[in-house]
């Protein structure tokens, strides 16, 4: 069987990629149902872009890498294909779109848009040994028991990374680019909940369930939303987003309700409400068990009354930069994206092109640039995946 392209991975990226019209084009997937990641994120209505989507909120060995392919498909690109395939979508907060219905919808505008391409979908099918001579890409595929020998000009590596290995995520990628001379970085869990071991563990696991507005630090990175107590650390989306940042070994700097100045304001209920406990006054701005536990942690007891300005600051201390070191994250099982991948020095910006190897393409998650959470990872779904699929029509 002979085809201009090649696309292995029916998600974000290579579904896009696809959509642009390289020619006669196959996508292949190992999954039953082509964009799984889609059809489960944003809670069922797929956070598809970010209104603010920029280079800054991207990690990558080199930072600069995603400017170009970013630049030239961009977040108000992608949302006008969605408003012409007539989804309706919502704002939720810090410039995060979703679906008004539902994910699944985001999906079948990629399978039509795939269509109006011209481009095929094979589901179960199983890649086996891929090699490269003569210019064109030899790659076994295994479908319905029938082994069939594709032949493609260009080869396009969409499968991810190792993120919700339930999911189908494998290493796919990185073994690819090791057959063809294509270096990768290290990888490892992102966007992900921290864990906790001894007694550092015991003291959080009576807040488990219990959730505020903090603002995290790590390694110079900081953010400010939700802090979600677990039965095995902290998640929520302020912690997914510093667990980028963060590395064995690391403190995190936690300040619980950041929009508060408790120095001040205890300060004054001195004067009016001394008779009061400092957990029940904490617990006016803070779950009640978090209120008593940072009091507890602060050594302080008494009532407001009791307290001077010193044993105050004390106590502020606790509630502005309470620190705490993980002794893990929950891995891949549960990580919405992978760090790291596919060395960028080893890709050209502008086509996502092996520089090594004319016809490889490597697009989405499985290259070492992973955003933010909030949509962003979508969005350097689409713009990869369409830096390459134009660069390949317009061979």
């Amino acid at each position: 069987m002979k085809i201009d392209t090649l696309i292995l991975g029916a998600g974000a990226a290579g579904l896009f990629c696809a959509a642009q019209g390289p020619g006669r084009c196959l996508v292949v997937d190992h999954a039953r149902a082509p964009g799984e990641k889609i059809r489960i994120s944003g809670g069922g209505r797929c956070n598809f872009t970010n209104l603010e989507t920029g280079p800054e909120n991207f990690l990558s060995a080199n930072p600069h890498f995603c400017k170009s392919a970013l630049s030239r498909f961009t977040q108000w690109d992608f949302l006008d294909l969605v408003q012409r395939h007539g989804i309706s979508w919502h704002e939720k907060t810090l410039g995060q779109l979703f679906c008004d219905d539902s994910a699944k919808q985001i999906i079948e505008m990629l399978l039509a848009e795939c269509r109006a391409a011209g481009a095929e979908v094979w589901l179960q099918t199983e890649i086996g040994e891929i090699s490269h001579a003569d210019g064109r890409f030899r790659s076994q595929l295994t479908r319905n028991g029938k082994t069939v020998e594709v032949e493609s000009r260009a080869l396009v590596v969409a499968t991810g990374g190792r993120s919700i290995p339930k999911m189908g995520a494998t290493g796919l990628a990185y073994r690819i680019a090791d057959r063809f001379g294509v270096t990768h970085v290290e990888t490892r869990p992102g966007l992900v909940p921290l864990t906790f071991g001894g007694p550092t563990l015991e003291m959080l696991k009576p807040l488990a369930g219990l959730s505020c507005e903090a603002e995290i630090t790590c390694n110079g990175a900081r953010f400010r939303e939700a802090l979600l107590f677990t039965h095995r650390g902290l998640s929520g989306p302020a912690i997914l987003q510093i667990s980028s940042y963060w590395r064995e070994g690391d403190t995190i700097s936690i300040r619980l309700r950041p929009d508060i100045d408790f120095f001040d304001s205890l300060r004054a209920r001195r004067q009016t409400d001394g008779r009061k406990s400092l957990p029940r006054l904490l617990s006016e701005a803070l779950p009640g068990r978090l209120a008593t536990l940072v009091v507890e942690q602060s050594g302080l007891a008494g009532n407001l009354a009791d307290q001077s300005d010193k044993a105050l600051q004390h106590l502020v201390g606790f509630l502005t930069d309470w620190r705490l070191a993980p002794t893990g994250s929950e891995g891949y099982r549960t990580a919405e994206v992978t760090l790291g991948g596919i060395d960028t020095s080893q890709l050209s910006s502008r086509t996502m092109e092996a520089r090594s190897l004319p016809g490889l393409y490597f697009i989405g998650e499985c290259v070492d640039v992973t955003g933010w959470l909030g949509g962003y990872n979508f969005q350097w779904a689409w713009s990869s995946g369409w830096a390459a699929g134009t660069a390949i029509a317009g061979h």
